[in-house]
């Protein structure tokens, strides 16, 4: 394979193959075809298969890894001055076994962990979650503003809105996985959300 066909083919592949999840390798294979990529090259094979194994997202804001699927993590601006904020998103456990998120990293913190919001006698209290949340298979958990989330605390800079964050989310199994947290305005309730809410500068609402 020559210089000049190598990164069509891998270009081509990846375009393939991360079309869908339901892609076949044959229909994977014909946008090399359609490059004029020799199938009797032994290192056009490496490629395929070099390709098919690196984690990639499934989607824009997706991450997979094994049976677990991110989906859209994100966090939000606070308030000057504030010293933690937080991250959310969606993953879901496709698998047969269960996985537990037990943490992670944040470019823009100095510690993760996974914490839990809730009402008690019309009170929202937040504590800690030591053992992490546990995905069991087959189900899908949101973490999400006044609910399950990651905390992002003791701050090295604030989150600024548009300019994503690099992370790592922990899973008791499935290891490690870099992910980059998107950021909302102040207050949303959603990434897509666009209205902007008073939060409290301690917690941020989370």
């Amino acid at each position: 394979m020559t210089k000049e066909v190598w990164p069509v083919c891998s270009a081509e592949l990846r375009k393939g193959w991360n079309f869908g999840a339901g892609l076949s390798l044959l229909v994977a294979l014909e946008f090399l075809f359609e490059k004029g990529c020799a199938m009797r090259s032994l290192r056009c094979g490496l490629c395929i298969l070099a390709t098919m194994v690196l984690p990639a997202a499934a989607g824009a804001g997706d991450y997979t890894a094994g049976s677990l699927k991110i989906s859209q993590p994100w966090s939000r601006v606070v308030p000057n001055g504030s010293k933690v904020a937080a991250g959310y998103m969606t993953i879901t456990n496709a698998g047969s076994e269960p996985d537990t998120l037990v943490g992670g990293t944040a470019e823009i913190a100095n510690k993760v962990e996974v914490h839990q919001m809730s009402m008690s006698d019309g009170i929202m209290k937040m504590r800690a979650l030591s053992e992490g949340v546990t995905i069991k298979p087959g189900e899908t958990v949101v973490l999400k503003p006044n609910s399950l989330h990651l905390m992002l605390m003791d701050l090295k800079q604030l989150p600024k809105q548009g300019t994503p964050i690099k992370g790592m989310l922990a899973f008791r199994k499935a290891g490690k996985i870099d992910v980059e947290f998107d950021v909302a305005p102040m207050g949303a309730q959603s990434l897509t959300a666009k209205k902007n809410a008073a939060v409290d500068a301690k917690h941020e609402h989370h």
